[in-house]
């Protein structure tokens, strides 16, 4: 399976994995010039823009080592734009979640792992 597909397997499996935590998912790969989120979801009292890591492993290191400085200011500048568009009272918050995926399509030994608020 390419790369682009695994990526958007693993930007599914994040999005099942919070509906099942009670999110509601409000947009996946919001995309502007300057930067692109994978899953924008509410939570109670928060617009939640979520970076979503697949890797087969955490050997090399973990997912959330690739979520890098430039990344997450592209994260910000792109939530900046979606937020001048879609107003809310909501506070908003930057969530990674790690998705390890060993290739096997039904989910088997899959684990996901959610960092809420991992930009402070």
């Amino acid at each position: 399976m390419n790369t682009k597909l695994l990526g958007r397997l693993g930007e599914v499996r994040a999005g099942e994995y919070l509906r099942g935590k009670g999110y509601k998912l409000i947009g996946m790969n919001y995309s502007t010039r300057f930067g692109e989120i994978d899953l924008i979801a509410e939570n109670g009292q928060y617009i939640v823009f979520v970076e979503v890591k697949l890797r087969k492993n955490a050997d090399f290191a973990e997912a959330r080592e690739f979520v890098n400085r430039r990344k997450i200011e592209r994260l910000k500048t792109a939530a900046g734009i979606w937020l001048s568009q879609n107003e809310t009272e909501k506070k908003t918050r930057f969530d990674v979640i790690e998705v390890y995926f060993s290739g096997d399509i039904n989910g088997k030994n899959e684990k996901i792992f959610h960092i809420e608020d991992a930009f402070q």
